[in-house]
């Protein structure tokens, strides 16, 4: 025997789970490198878009942030007093929604209170069951006819942090003509 087919033939006579488990390994580690790593990109600046101060004491100003989401329309959720929650429903096209929701945190600070805000996007696409109804008839066979029900569903198809500077400017611009 070669040396070539010595060597097919120890790779033959490994353990099938042997094999199996080499096999997982090499296609795990290849969709390990294609996965982006966001937390790679995360730098923790200490100048944030994320936080607005006031002199108020935290619940105050969490009165405040309760108000301004109010007056542009999001139903909040007003269970705990350091913590509001706004969402607010869009409809960019017939078949998409969208939730945007923001999220305050108020602390104290040394100047009074600190706001911090978090606002999330998250994306739906209208999906409507397929479906049809059989009918059969002895001697002529069976018939498969499609039928239309109402009943479509909301699917979330994505979500994310919004991280746009401009936008929580424009939030605590809103926030700070209340607070005045």
């Amino acid at each position: 025997m070669t040396k070539t087919m010595n060597n097919r033939a120890r790779f033959f006579r490994l353990p099938l789970g042997k094999v199996a488990f080499a096999a997982v390994l090499t296609v795990l580690a290849g969709c390990n490198t294609t996965r982006p790593r966001v937390y790679q990109d995360e730098t923790f600046n200490a100048e944030t878009p994320f936080q607005y101060y006031s002199s108020r004491e935290p619940e105050g100003a969490c009165e405040i942030g309760k108000r301004a989401l109010l007056s542009q329309g999001y139903q909040v959720d007003a269970s705990a007093p350091l913590n509001v929650r706004g969402e607010k429903y869009f409809q960019p096209a017939t078949e998409l929604a969208t939730k945007l929701t923001i999220t305050l945190v108020c602390l104290p600070s040394s100047l009074g209170a600190v706001v911090y805000a978090n606002a999330l996007e998250t994306h739906f696409e209208l999906k409507a069951p397929g479906s049809s109804a059989g009918v059969s008839v002895s001697g002529l066979g069976s018939l498969s006819l499609p039928w239309s029900i109402d009943k479509s569903t909301l699917v979330k198809v994505g979500e994310a942090t919004v991280t746009a500077p401009e936008f929580y400017q424009r939030l605590f611009e809103l926030i700070k003509t209340l607070d005045g």
